[in-house]
């Protein structure tokens, strides 16, 4: 009776083992198969991972390499124009180098200091253009609001309607940078 029962429990198992690949070939999947459908999945997961990181590296890249061409230009720039606060420092007095140059001297001594004067505002002059310093033009020109002031709107005959009737005070470029525009009057 013993062999009947092992026998039963056996004929039980076999019949047991085609049932569960049954099931599973119904599901489409073996057992191992799962397995390797987590592994899949896990691989597709690591792979969007790492193309998410190669995407944040290359945006920092590009942000680095921005931010080295924003640097750049500013030192570029800064040093195209670092002469601007001594240059316009230096207006005034340029300013009143020429108003006094425009008085004309009594004696001896009034010729000679006006001309020691005039030596200086020549080489204070000279040293401003080596810097790219230059005279904004006003004689003749139609006015532009970008390099011009206008005070005074006067109607005079022998000028056109906007054009620079007289320059009230000299104006001044830094390379191409205004640094004071010149003060004019302007013809209605």
């Amino acid at each position: 009776m013993a062999k009947e029962e092992q026998q039963n429990v056996n004929e039980e198992k076999e019949e047991e083992q085609p049932l569960e690949e049954a099931e599973t070939a119904e599901d489409g999947f073996k057992v191992d198969d799962a397995g390797e459908e987590q592994e899949d999945n896990r691989l597709i997961q690591l792979e969007n991972e790492v193309n998410e990181w190669k995407n944040k590296t290359l945006r920092v890249q590009a942000d680095l390499d921005n931010f080295r061409r924003r640097v750049k230009e500013e030192r570029e720039t800064a040093a195209k124009y670092k002469a601007q606060s001594l240059v316009e420092s230096l207006l005034p007095a340029l300013d009143n180098f020429e108003r006094a140059l425009q008085i004309e001297p009594d004696g001896e001594e009034a010729k000679s200091l006006l001309q020691g004067m005039n030596m200086v505002y020549s080489q204070l002059k000279e040293a401003l253009e080596n810097e790219g310093v230059e005279v904004i033009q006003t004689e003749g020109q139609q006015f532009d609001p970008n390099l011009h002031q206008a005070v005074m709107q006067v109607e005079e005959a022998g000028f056109e309607t906007n054009e620079i009737v007289e320059e009230l005070q000299k104006g001044y470029k830094l390379k191409d940078r205004i640094i004071r525009p010149s003060m004019v009057k302007v013809n209605a």
